[in-house]
């Protein structure tokens, strides 16, 4: 049979087309007249079928012609003729009413590339190449916003009830607010759970980084079912253990050892900062906080009256700092520091690095969240020798996993 039945669409002619070398998909292949007729048969028995159900169940009803739209596939844009029934209760099932493409294919690659960072103009000129389909800003705006509902739902996931480890930080975009950028700052939580894994618990976008915000963050965490926290991480924002311990009272708090040395630099000049680190370096990698407490008195006796604002900083911020010289080497490198967040950032600014800023909060939480996504993919296997850190825990915390732990 040289012709498909009911089509038009003749074999010969398309063997001898593809012998000459013309392309089988695409926009101008070979198929692609077959896509739309082939649709259009299956759309006419539909509307067939339906209407002898009708018929039989006693209603009157029959075709009423074709209504016209442009789909969308990977052959290219074409115009389909829908049928449609007298009564109006026809409601096709293999191309609905709404639907403008023919398959999910391109709007998978769409949000595949956009996950990845790229902007709408290079999303657009990928789907013309690859389908000779032009995709309009607000059509693939339009289409990642199908992510919002996911991120809500993500937002508001029940949680694990304990997290032996938690990191919270700020990231800051430009957000269009009122009419104007604003400067916004992200707040990211990010957890360990009892088997070692990690996961982004949440993010929120307030005015600006404050111990006031965090409360409210973590009065979320609560509310989503956390029930406990062991050790958390965070950098050196005043206030910031307080607001932790009026929600988790027996939470352990850490900050950042690499935030205060950073900070620190801010105020010593450039001349001697080789110096200074060489003698703050004996503080931060003692073996116990009483030889730490030692340094940190040397290096108060040399560069105090010096550099005062930053051994005041020290000097006052000490308890919150020196909590990890209690435990072992396993949980000490892991409580250090927030950098463990910080590269979660980092794959936040390599997917934002093409947008200057964004027109609304929507458009950056979507975009973050498909980092998330991508990244939790790597995520799969706990931290180095894990089994050991976990007993360490479970020692210095007694009591608190026992009823979370399967022993």
């Amino acid at each position: 049979m040289s012709k498909l039945e009911n089509t038009g669409f003749d074999f010969n002619d398309a063997v001898t087309d593809i012998m000459n070398g013309k392309s089988i998909s695409g926009k101008d292949g070979v198929l692609a007249p077959l896509v739309k007729q082939l649709v259009e048969a299956a759309l006419q028995a539909e509307v067939e079928s339906h209407i002898a159900q009708e018929v039989f169940a006693g209603n009157k009803n029959r075709k009423n012609g074709t209504s016209a739209k442009t789909i969308k596939s990977e052959g290219g844009s074409f115009i389909l003729d829908t049928p449609r029934d007298r009564a109006g209760t026809f409601e096709p099932q293999l191309v609905k009413r709404n639907q403008t493409h023919l398959t999910d294919d391109i709007e998978e690659k769409v949000l595949s590339m956009y996950s990845l960072g790229l902007s709408y103009a290079d999303i657009s000129k990928h789907i013309e190449d690859m389908y000779k389909i032009e995709l309009s800003k607000g059509t693939i705006s339009n289409i990642t916003d199908k992510i919002i509902s996911k991120v809500k739902e993500w937002q508001e996931r029940p949680l694990e009830p304990i997290y032996t480890f938690v990191w919270l930080d700020a990231i800051h975009y430009k957000i269009k607010d009122a009419g104007k950028y604003d400067t916004k700052a992200v707040y990211t939580v990010l957890g360990m759970d009892k088997d070692g894994k990690k996961d982004v618990l949440g993010l929120y976008i307030g005015e600006s980084e404050g111990a006031n915000f965090w409360l409210g963050v973590l009065t979320k965490l609560q509310n989503r079912g956390v029930k406990d926290i062991l050790i958390a991480s965070v950098d050196g924002l005043n206030g910031f253990p307080e607001a932790i311990k009026s929600i988790f009272p027996k939470t352990e708090v850490q900050l950042c050892i690499v935030h205060q040395i950073r900070n620190s630099l801010k105020y010593v000049s450039s001349m001697d900062q080789k110096e200074f680190m060489k003698d703050l370096k004996p503080v931060y990698q003692a073996t116990s906080k009483e030889i730490a407490e030692d340094e940190l008195l040397k290096l108060d006796e040399k560069w105090g009256k010096k550099y005062p604002i930053v051994l005041n900083s020290w000097n006052s911020k000490w308890e919150n700092l020196s909590h990890y010289f209690k435990y072992p080497y396993p949980i000490r490198k892991i409580m250090y520091t927030t950098n463990i967040i910080e590269s979660v950032h980092r794959q936040f600014r390599k997917l934002t690095k093409t947008k200057g800023a964004f027109p609304n909060k929507d458009s950056l939480l979507k975009l973050l969240y498909m980092g998330i996504q991508n990244a939790k993919e790597k995520w799969t296997q706990p931290v180095h020798n894990w089994s050991q850190t976990i007993s360490q825990l479970a020692i210095f915390f007694e009591g608190r996993l026992d009823e979370y732990l399967e022993l």
